[in-house]
């Protein structure tokens, strides 16, 4: 084993701490080297208010970390010759450049590559329609059609906790998936080539002895409040499609996605994207543009701003010293993605290692970026 044991339990301990200490209430977590797990344990409570202990296979709602199955989707697309990083928005869904001709505006230059950047200028809101409406993608995309820019695309990275991913849930259905709906589209191209059983596009009714609660351990005034999160776990009911935030998984099937990326795009002689296209998507492609979406973190913080790092879909280590969900010690080229206070994955390709990590108990952006810092820095130690 590749992995230092006492580096190992030093992360096992940490995270037993922060759960007696009510950080949060629980993580499965799980470490591996060239493909060989070190760990993958379940610590503390899926729900601590019923003294439910966590159990390794449990379902979380893993939020923003769905937007990584929407990103594959989008690059198998491109391997196909269905799509190209510049292909316009326009020409895939002809209805976003809305009914209105007086305001189309700029809505004609928004291409894939901003789209999967953050930078295509859309509304940062998380709800284009009420919340227990969005459930229908259809009517979800109906409604970002006839949304505004808030800015001119590609001058700016804007996180877009909705729109974005919406939009790229679309348009890989509507290219890829060849008549099929998102969520056979999702299953046929991607969780049933990868063996991926314990993932799904809305909460399964018939699992909910699995389900973890979502439970928000911070308090207003953030980018997102507690009813926010909670709103988006009920959202992401059984038959719902939300390309951007709908998927529940377990550390067992994340890490198998996380190994096909690894590898380049493939796993058990199971192709799902080049590495061409992985090489393209894991390189950054926002230059020196700061994050807008962390402005107002960082400046309640008293932090220094840090440059985006985002390639097409997956977030990157990038560069310097900086905050990062992704640990200070790892490599440039490191990747993954995250979803709202609770759930984090990233390969390390110089150390080939991999991180998965979903917690129980929802924190805040402050607490939860200094919490996977943390841990994900314990991890790399590990690889000696």
């Amino acid at each position: 084993m590749s992995l230092s044991p006492a580096a190992i339990q030093r992360l096992r301990v940490s995270i037993e701490g922060e759960v007696e200490s009510d950080l949060y209430d629980g993580a499965v977590v799980l470490v591996a080297r060239h493909g060989e797990v070190g760990i993958h344990e379940a610590i503390g409570f899926a729900d601590r208010s019923a003294a439910r202990a966590l159990r390794p296979d449990d379902l979380f709602w893993i939020f923003s970390t769905t937007k990584a199955f929407t990103n594959v989707l989008v690059l198998a697309a491109i391997d196909r010759g269905l799509l190209s990083p510049i292909t316009k928005v326009v020409d895939v869904i002809p209805e976003f450049a809305g009914r209105d001709r007086f305001r189309t505006g700029l809505k004609g230059r928004v291409n894939v590559a901003h789209l999967m950047t953050h930078r295509a200028a859309t509304s940062p809101t998380p709800w284009p329609l009420p919340y227990d409406q969005v459930k229908d993608l259809g009517r979800t995309i109906e409604a970002i059609c006839e949304m505004d820019l808030v800015g001119v695309p590609g001058e700016k990275v804007n996180y877009s906790p909705c729109l974005c991913h919406a939009l790229l849930g679309e348009i890989a259905r509507r290219t890829l998936g060849a008549g099929r709906s998102f969520k056979a589209m999702l299953q046929e191209e991607l969780l049933d080539p990868l063996k991926m059983s314990d993932t799904f596009l809305g909460a399964p009714s018939g699992l909910a002895d699995r389900l973890v609660p979502v439970v928000a351990k911070f308090r207003p005034g953030g980018f997102f409040t507690p009813k926010d999160i909670e709103d988006t776990a009920a959202a992401a009911s059984e038959g719902a499609e939300l390309p951007w935030v709908g998927c529940l998984s377990t550390t067992g099937d994340m890490f198998r996605f996380a190994e096909m990326l690894r590898r380049g795009g493939e796993l058990d002689g199971v192709r799902i994207l080049s590495p061409a296209v992985l090489d393209m998507a894991t390189t950054n492609q926002t230059g020196a543009l700061l994050n807008d979406r962390y402005a107002k973190l960082v400046a309640e913080m008293d932090w220094d701003p840090w440059v985006a790092n985002i390639g097409l879909g997956f977030m990157l280590r990038g560069q310097g010293l900086y905050q990062t969900f992704f640990g200070s010690t790892a490599s440039p080229r490191t990747f993954g993605n995250y979803g709202a206070g609770s759930s984090q994955f990233w390969i390390e390709p110089e150390r080939d290692l991999t991180f998965v990590c979903l917690t129980s108990g929802v924190l805040g952006e402050a607490d939860n970026l200094r919490r996977f810092e943390r841990l994900s820095d314990m991890a790399i130690a590990a690889a000696i």
